[in-house]
C-alpha cells in the first residue's frame, strides 16, 4: 500500500478531484496558502499496483512534473472503503503486484550510491574477497558480498533502458565500470602486497586453491547463476521488496570472479585472467540482460506515449548488444564445458582401464589405493598429461613391471600417449 500526496496546480483542481471521485478513491484536501502556483495538497492511499494507473491519469487532467507528487510506503491502511478499491484493481490489468514506473525509477536511482561510498565499498569487498579465496575460506568470500553495492548500478542501467532515462541507464554504465575497475585493481594490489611481504606461505600456487579453482573455468551453468541474478534483482525492485539479499546473489557472480582476476594479475597467470575475466564479463551482460528483459515482460515503458517506439527500440538494440556479446563470450564458455566433459570422460576410462589391468590373474596381490590424473594447463585443449598410480603390495614381494603395461592400455584406450608413474606402497595386515 501506498500513500500518495499530490500538490494541486492553480486551475486543476476541479479536474483533480473529478478524476479521484471517478476512480473511486476517498482523499483528504488541503488548502495550500503559502501564495505559490499551488492551490491545494491532497492526500489519498492507494493499492501498489494502483499508483502508477491512477498517477498516469492525473497527469492526464495537469498534474505536471512541476508539481510534487510524494509516494510513501503505508503500513496499514483501515478502511472498508479501502478494501472494495483494493479488491478493484486486483480484478483490474493492474492486477500484478509491480510498483509505479516513477516508484522503480527513484529506488533504482537510491541503489546506485553515491561514488565514495559505492567505490570505497567496492574496494573492500574485493580485498576481503581476495583474503578469502586466498585463505580457501567460503565464510570469508560470501561475507565480502554482503557489503558489495553492485545491484543498485545494473539496476539503474537496466531501468534506464526500459523507461527511456539515459541520464540513469548512464550512470548505471559507468558506475559499472568504474566498480569493475577499483574491484580488480585493489585485489591485484592488495594479493601482490601479501605475496611480496610473504604473509601467506611461500611458492603456494593460486590455481591449487580450491576457491580460486572454482573461477577458472567457468561453464554454461555459469550463464544460470547470473540470468537467475538479473531476474531476481529485476523482479525484487519491481515488487518493492527488500533488494538486500538478491544484491548478494548478484555480488556472487561478479565480486570473487573480480577478485580472482585480481590474483592472476599479482602472480602473474595469464590463464588466470582469461578465465576468470571472462566468467566476470559474461556475469555481468547477463545480469544486465535479464534485467532488461524482466521489467520489459512486467510492463515498465516511458511515461508519454510517443517515446514507446524509442524505447522499444533503444531496448531491442541494446539487448542485441548485450546478447550478442554473451554469445561471443560463450564459445569460451562452450570449450570449457566440452574440454570439462571430454576430461571427465578421458578420467573416468582411465580409471576403468587401471581397474581392468589390475584385475587380470598375475595381479592378485596388487591392490589399488589410488589414481591421480594430471590435465595440461591449457583450460581449452587439456587432455590427460601424467597418472599417478598408487597401489598397495604384502610386504617382500617382487614389484611387476606396471608401469609398462598401464601405459600402453592407457595409450590405447586415449589413442594418445600419457607419462605413467606406480608407486607401491607395502601393505601389512594383522
Amino acid at each position: 500500500m501506498r500513500l500518495v500526496q499530490v500538490t494541486i496546480p492553480a486551475g486543476k483542481r476541479e479536474a483533480i478531484l473529478d478524476t479521484l471521485d471517478d476512480e473511486g478513491i476517498d482523499y483528504v484536501l488541503t488548502d495550500e496558502t503559502s501564495g505559490r502556483e499551488f492551490t491545494g495538497v491532497v492526500s489519498f492511499p492507494l493499492p501498489t499496483n494502483a499508483v502508477e494507473h491512477v498517477l498516469g491519469r492525473l497527469r492526464e487532467v495537469g498534474v505536471e512534473e512541476k508539481a510534487y507528487t510524494v509516494v510513501i510506503d503505508a503500513e496499514t491502511v483501515i478502511s472498508r472503503r479501502f478494501e472494495a478499491l483494493k479488491a478493484k484493481y486486483d480484478e483490474s490489468e493492474a492486477g500484478n503486484e509491480r510498483i509505479a514506473r516513477e516508484e522503480l525509477v527513484a529506488t533504482a536511482a537510491d541503489l546506485a550510491p553515491s561514488m565514495t561510498i559505492y567505490v570505497t565499498m567496492t574496494v573492500v569487498s574485493a580485498v576481503i574477497a581476495t583474503a578469502g579465496l586466498l585463505l580457501d575460506s567460503p565464510a570469508v568470500v560470501v561475507g565480502s558480498m554482503v557489503i558489495a553495492p553492485l545491484i543498485g548500478p545494473a539496476m539503474a542501467s537496466s531501468v534506464g533502458t526500459v523507461v527511456d532515462d539515459s541520464n540513469l541507464f548512464l550512470r548505471g554504465v559507468k558506475l559499472q565500470f568504474i566498480g569493475f575497475a577499483f574491484a580488480i585493481s585493489s585485489a591485484a594490489l592488495f594479493a601482490f602486497l601479501i605475496k611480496t611481504i610473504h604473509l601467506i606461505p611461500p611458492g603456494i600456487d593460486p590455481t591449487a586453491i580450491g576457491q580460486v579453482k572454482e573461477r577458472l573455468a567457468p561453464d554454461f551453468l555459469s550463464l544460470a547463476v547470473a540470468l537467475g541474478a538479473g531476474v531476481a534483482g529485476a523482479f525484487s525492485l519491481s515488487s518493492g521488496v527488500s533488494a538486500s539479499l538478491v544484491g548478494v546473489m548478484i555480488a556472487v557472480a561478479l565480486i570473487p570472479p573480480a577478485a580472482t582476476v585480481g590474483i592472476g594479475i599479482a602472480w602473474g597467470l595469464p590463464m588466470v585472467v582469461l578465465g576468470s575475466g571472462i566468467l566476470a564479463l559474461v556475469n555481468a551482460l547477463s545480469i544486465n540482460l535479464a534485467a532488461i528483459a524482466a521489467l520489459w515482460y512486467t510492463g515498465y515503458r516511458p511515461d508519454r506515449w510517443f517515446k514507446f517506439d524509442a524505447a522499444r527500440t533503444t531496448t531491442l538494440k541494446r539487448v542485441g548488444v548485450l546478447l550478442g556479446a554473451i554469445l561471443i563470450l560463450s564459445v569460451f564458455l562452450g570449450g570449457v564445458t566440452y574440454a570439462s566433459f571430454t576430461s571427465a570422460t578421458a578420467e573416468e576410462d582411465i580409471q576403468n582401464q587401471i581397474e581392468q589391468t589390475l584385475s587380470a590373474p598375475g595381479y592378485q596381490q596388487v591392490t589399488l589405493l589410488n589414481v591421480q590424473v594430471e590435465f595440461t594447463d591449457n583450460i581449452i585443449t587439456q587432455r590427460p598429461s601424467n597418472v599417478i598410480v598408487s597401489v598397495g603390495v604384502p610386504p617382500d614381494t617382487d614389484k611387476p613391471p606396471l608401469a609398462t603395461e598401464l601405459n600402453t592400455a592407457i595409450a590405447e584406450t586415449l589413442g594418445y600417449d600419457v607419462t605413467v608413474q606406480v608407486r607401491f606402497v607395502e601393505l601389512q595386515a594383522a
